[in-house]
């Protein structure tokens, strides 16, 4: 059987990387799904940092690494199968980002998705690369995987490999960029000005900072971190902790006392660390990034863990996160009358339909998708019912479909977990009788996301990548 290509690109606040894989579509006899199999690193970038100008990002530049990252790892046309492309931390924010992700798009095509600032599909990445296998051999315990890079720290809980919370603060070790091997400042961060106001330090690009300066910058950002721990949220009633509050996390009350991981550019000196003389010497990646690393292994609150538990690919998780667990693969018995409305894109997630869900609900759903333009997803959850409720549930949307006039030139798209979808699409469409551009992918884990990318037909099979993850 032909192999297929993943793709993982990471273009970060201080570095952008890129992997290469391949894999082929196989049967898995075990659990009876599509999955990809074999998967084979064929080329790994090196980490390069990311080229900034006075515009921003440096698209030239980039166009260029991109380029030869591709041609190095033989990418060849129409063979991408799945992966993704993410522009993370501050680099999401700078006011050229949405043209590297254009670049991406001319590139690849449809092949992948590629996305700016997505702060929990970047948490959940960073804690399936990284914490997920871990967290299944201590299947009972909760974890939480702190993913520090440049200029963000995405937070993802987790429990026996499974995401259930994410958040993001900008915390990181770029905001303050300084001189190699010195703290004379280069450049700060809008969030390091406003931080430098409220600890009265005033620097700014061509000062030298003092060790107390330094510390109490740290402290701050281990504050923001450590809470996150404890649950206490009353920091973030401060202006200063709101500003760095990118999407708020709050440890649930069953989830006290987590095992903590690192990953992320910071994470991997946190690793590194347990042998000073594997450390760089102080400030020599031009950040806070080594003296970050060292003050999170002295702190009570992750030293014990740090030692014990260390997570599989700490300073790539994003990356590798992209290549191996963004895309799934549809069952081999989908509903598909059309392959040609393949491949789709930013396709918008509405809600889910359940066995128990009422008429109304089903309605309210189907006419969001009836008015976008682009048409949409729902995610249907059968559980473990039988034949005849699914043919009720198929009938039942088929009867809302029919009352509210569906536009036939719509996508409308159904994911489902179990394997019913050449069934439920028969149900649904009765047959063929109603017009539809409908499509049906079963064996697709559910996922709490607003978008969803559907590649083209490959083998009887069609990649699903979801993004927007809330």
């Amino acid at each position: 059987m032909s192999r297929v290509q993943l793709v993982g690109l990471d273009f970060g606040t201080t570095t952008s990387g890129c992997v290469i894989a391949s894999a082929r579509l196989a049967h898995n006899a075990v659990s009876g799904r599509q999955e990809l199999a074999g998967i084979r690193e064929d080329y790994r970038s090196d980490l390069v940092f990311t080229p900034f100008d006075e515009n921003g990002l440096d698209s030239a530049r980039l166009q260029d690494l991109l380029d030869a990252w591709l041609a190095a790892g033989r990418v060849g046309p129409g063979k991408v199968f799945g992966g993704g492309a993410l522009l993370t931390g501050l680099a999401a924010r700078e006011q050229n980002s949405a043209a590297l992700i254009e670049l991406v798009r001319s590139r690849l095509g449809d092949a992948l998705i590629a996305t700016a600032d997505d702060p929990c599909l970047e948490a959940w990445l960073a804690f399936q690369a990284s914490a997920a296998a871990l967290s299944r051999s201590y299947p009972d315990r909760w974890f939480v995987n702190f993913d520090i890079g440049g200029g963000t720290t995405n937070i993802a809980l987790g429990k026996n490999g499974d995401v259930v919370r994410t958040g993001s603060l900008f915390v990181g070790a770029r905001h303050v960029q300084l001189v190699p091997g010195t703290y004379q400042i280069v450049k700060l961060s809008d969030f390091a000005r406003g931080l430098f106001d409220h600890l009265e330090i005033n620097r700014g690009p061509g000062d030298c900072l003092e060790a107390t300066e330094v510390d109490a910058i740290l402290d701050f950002y281990l504050e923001l971190l450590e809470n996150s721990l404890t649950a206490d949220i009353e920091i973030f009633s401060q202006p200063i902790a709101r500003l760095h509050q990118q999407v708020a996390f709050e440890l649930p009350p069953d989830a006290r006392d987590p095992i903590v991981t690192v990953s992320g550019g910071v994470g991997e000196l946190v690793y590194a660390g347990g042998d000073e003389k594997r450390l760089p010497s102080t400030t020599f990646f031009g950040d806070l990034g080594i003296d970050l690393a060292r003050r999170l292994r002295r702190s009570p609150h992750w030293a014990a863990n740090i030692s014990r538990f260390v997570p599989a690919c700490a300073g790539r998780a994003t990356v590798y996160g992209l290549l191996l667990h963004t895309t799934q693969v549809s069952g081999s018995t989908l509903f598909l009358p059309e392959p040609a409305m393949l491949p789709l894109n930013n396709l918008p997630i509405f809600g889910r339909v359940t066995v128990n869900s009422t008429e109304g609900q089903i309605r309210d759903i189907l006419q969001l998708v009836g008015r976008s333009p682009l048409g949409g997803c729902v995610q249907i959850v059968a559980g473990e019912t039988g034949a005849p409720a699914v043919g009720t549930l198929g009938a039942q949307v088929a009867a809302v479909l029919k009352a509210i006039g569906f536009p036939r030139d719509r996508p409308l798209v159904f994911l489902v977990k179990e394997n019913i979808g050449k069934v439920l699409g028969q149900y649904v469409s009765r047959w063929g009788s109603i017009p539809l551009k409908l499509m049906v992918l079963d064996e697709i884990e559910i996922r709490d996301a607003r978008f969803v990318k559907i590649g083209g037909l490959h083998n009887q099979a069609v990649p699903v990548s979801f993004y927007g993850m809330n």
